[in-house]
């Protein structure tokens, strides 16, 4: 799995550090700082929840990678 972010469409709600602390973070404004690009395979479900739930639709993946 590649996680790709947005920061232009990041909003800054937090939910996606909330579900995946390990993987996202946030910069002092809010916006979405990714962590790993990679994350290993025990973190993809909490990855991809992430992405389902990020109102800005600011996160993609790459399953494929």
């Amino acid at each position: 799995m590649r996680v790709i972010v947005d920061t232009e469409k990041c909003c800054g709600a937090g939910q996606c550090v909330l579900i995946a602390p390990k993987v996202f973070d946030q910069r002092d404004d809010g916006i979405v700082v990714l962590l790993d690009a990679a994350p290993p395979s025990e973190l993809h479900a909490a990855v991809r929840e992430a992405a389902c739930v990020c109102p800005g639709a600011a996160i993609r993946l790459d399953e494929q990678a």
